[in-house]
C-alpha cells in the first residue's frame, strides 16, 4: 500500500493532520493507498505559495513559459509507467487505458506550449486623435483546479497547461477517488524542474476546499464536475467575485434517421456508453430511434451491449470495467428500478452481480418517455434509455427539450438533415455519424446547466486570462 504527501513548492511534505484519505481499487475492494486531508493551515500557505510564485512566473516571456511546458511534457512521457499504473489501480482502468491517459496529458500539454507566440490582443481605434486603445490578455492569477475521478489524469493537464501557458499559477485538488496518479503528474513537475509554487497538489475535505476556493489570491475556481458541485463553486466565487469555469453533467442525445448506418451507428454508441463503464460526461446518454428502423436497430443495440463483457481489467483488459465506488453503484440501480416501475423494458442487465468490485452490467431500456427520471437526469453508468421519433423535427425537439446541452450526436446520410439539426441542436458540441470525442484543438462548452464558460483550444486558453484596456494617447 503506497502513502503520499502532498505537493507544495515542488517538494513532497507529510500533512500534520494524522487523519489519512483512503483510496480504493473499484475492481476489487482492496485498500491500495492513504493520502493526506490537507489543514486549513497547509492549504491557505499552498495558495501563498503560488501567489508568490505567480509574480515572477508571469514576468517570464511566453516562451520561457512554452518551453517549461514542453520539459513538463517529456517528464510526464517518461513518468508514463508509473502514472498509468496509478491510475489503473484507483480508477479501474486498464493498464493500457491508463497509460495512454498520460500520453493524451503530454499530449495536450505540448499543444498549450505552441500557443506562447499566439497569445493575442487586440488593437482598437480610438475616437480621439493622436491616440491607440490597446487590449491585453492578462494572466489572472492563481487558479484553483478541482478534477474529477473518471479522467483524472487527462483533466488535470487539460486545465493547468493552460492555465501555465498564459501566466496563472495553480492549487490542484485531485478528487479523493483518484488521487494517486496526481501526486504521480507531481513527481513529473518536479522532474521537469518547473519553478517552485507553479503547481501545487494537495488532497483535502470539502471543508478545506471551500477555503482555498474562497481565499482572496484565487482569481479563478475550474471544476469538472456534477451540477451541485457546480453550484457550491458558484457559491464560492461569490465570495470575492471570482471568475468560474464549470464543465458539469451531461446528458448527450444520439438521434438515429431511418437512414443511419444502423450498424456502426449501434456498435458506436454502445461503445461510447461502456467506455470507462460509462463514467464520461458526453457518453451517450439517451437515444432517439427513428420509427422505421425502431425494432431493427433496438435489436442490435440489444446484441452489441449483452456482448459486452466487465470485470477487472487488470486481468481482463478487453472487459468493461467498474463504477467508481458502491454508492454510484447503487444510485445507478436504484434509476434503473425506479424507470422499470414506471414503465420501462429491461431488454438486458440491470442487476447488481455478485463479488467483490463496483461492476454493473451493460443494461438496455425500451418504451421509456421522455419525461421519466432515467431520461432527464444524468446516469453517468452503463445504462441506455431509448424512445422512438417520427421525423425529424420531432427528434430535434425531444433533444432539446432538456436541462443538458453539453455534446449531441445524429447518425444520418442526408446532409440536409445533419446540417439542419446541426444548426438548431441546444448543445455545446454536435457530432455527426460518430460519438464524442473532444477534440482538445477545439472547444468543450456546455450549454445551459452543462455549464460556463469551456475547455480546449484557443478560447478555452483564454479562459484563463483577463483583459487590460491600455489607452496610449501621444
Amino acid at each position: 500500500m503506497r502513502v503520499e504527501e502532498n505537493f507544495v513548492a515542488n517538494v513532497f511534505t507529510a500533512s500534520a493532520n494524522t487523519a489519512m484519505l483512503a483510496v480504493y481499487n473499484p475492481a476489487t475492494d482492496e485498500l491500495i493507498a492513504q493520502v493526506p486531508s490537507a489543514t486549513a493551515a497547509e492549504a491557505i500557505e499552498a495558495v501563498e505559495i503560488a501567489a508568490r510564485a505567480q509574480r515572477s512566473w508571469r514576468q517570464l516571456t511566453s516562451t520561457e513559459r512554452g518551453a517549461c511546458l514542453h520539459k513538463l511534457a517529456d517528464a510526464l512521457l517518461a513518468h508514463k509507467g508509473q502514472i498509468g499504473e496509478a491510475l489503473a489501480l484507483e480508477s479501474g482502468k486498464s493498464l493500457e487505458d491508463a497509460t495512454n491517459e498520460a500520453v493524451y496529458a503530454a499530449d495536450i500539454t505540448r499543444y498549450h506550449a505552441e500557443w506562447a507566440r499566439r497569445i493575442e490582443g487586440e488593437i482598437i481605434p480610438s475616437d480621439t486623435p493622436s491616440e491607440n486603445l490597446l487590449l491585453q490578455r492578462e494572466p489572472i492569477g492563481v487558479i484553483s483546479c478541482l478534477i474529477p475521478f473518471n479522467y483524472p489524469v487527462y483533466t488535470l493537464l487539460r486545465k493547468i497547461a493552460p492555465a501555465l501557458i498564459t501566466g496563472n499559477t495553480v492549487v490542484v485538488r485531485p478528487s479523493n477517488n483518484t488521487p494517486c496518479s496526481a501526486f504521480e503528474i507531481a513527481r513529473a513537475v518536479q522532474a521537469a524542474g518547473l519553478p517552485d509554487g507553479v503547481v501545487n497538489i494537495l488532497t483535502m475535505d470539502h471543508g478545506v476546499s471551500e477555503i482555498v476556493c474562497t481565499h482572496p489570491k484565487v482569481g479563478m475556481i475550474t471544476l469538472t464536475g456534477s451540477v451541485g458541485a457546480g453550484r457550491k463553486v458558484l457559491e464560492y466565487s461569490q465570495v470575492n467575485i471570482a471568475k468560474s469555469s464549470l464543465e458539469l453533467g451531461g446528458k448527450t442525445p444520439a438521434i438515429v434517421e431511418a437512414d443511419a448506418d444502423l450498424e456502426k451507428a449501434a456498435r458506436e454508441i454502445v461503445g461510447s456508453k461502456t467506455t470507462n463503464c460509462g463514467q464520461l460526461c458526453t457518453a451517450v446518454e439517451r437515444v432517439y430511434v427513428h420509427e422505421d428502423i425502431y425494432d431493427a436497430f433496438v435489436a442490435l443495440l440489444k446484441q452489441h451491449m449483452s456482448e459486452r463483457q466487465f470485470g477487472d481489467r487488470n486481468a481482463e483488459p478487453g472487459h468493461m470495467g467498474p463504477l467508481i465506488n458502491a454508492n454510484a453503484r447503487l444510485n445507478i440501480h436504484q434509476m434503473v428500478e425506479r424507470a422499470i416501475d414506471d414503465g420501462a423494458v429491461l431488454e438486458t442487465g440491470g442487476y447488481i452481480p455478485e463479488g467483490a468490485g463496483n461492476f454493473y452490467p451493460p443494461t438496455l431500456l425500451t418504451q421509456c418517455r421522455q419525461d421519466m427520471e432515467i431520461v432527464q437526469e444524468e446516469i453517468f453508468g452503463p445504462v441506455l434509455p431509448v424512445l422512438k421519433f417520427a421525423d425529424s423535427e420531432e427528434a430535434l425537439q425531444l433533444a432539446n427539450d432538456h436541462q443538458f446541452g453539453l455534446a449531441s450526436v445524429i447518425y444520418t446520410e442526408n446532409y440536409r438533415t445533419a446540417m439542419r439539426v446541426a444548426n438548431n441542436i441546444e448543445a455545446g458540441e454536435i457530432y455527426i455519424n460518430r460519438t464524442p470525442a473532444d477534440p482538445y484543438q477545439g472547444y468543450h462548452a456546455g450549454w445551459k446547466r452543462s455549464g460556463l464558460g469551456g475547455d480546449d483550444g484557443k478560447h478555452g486558453m483564454l479562459e484563463f486570462t483577463q483583459t487590460r484596456l491600455v489607452v496610449l494617447n501621444y
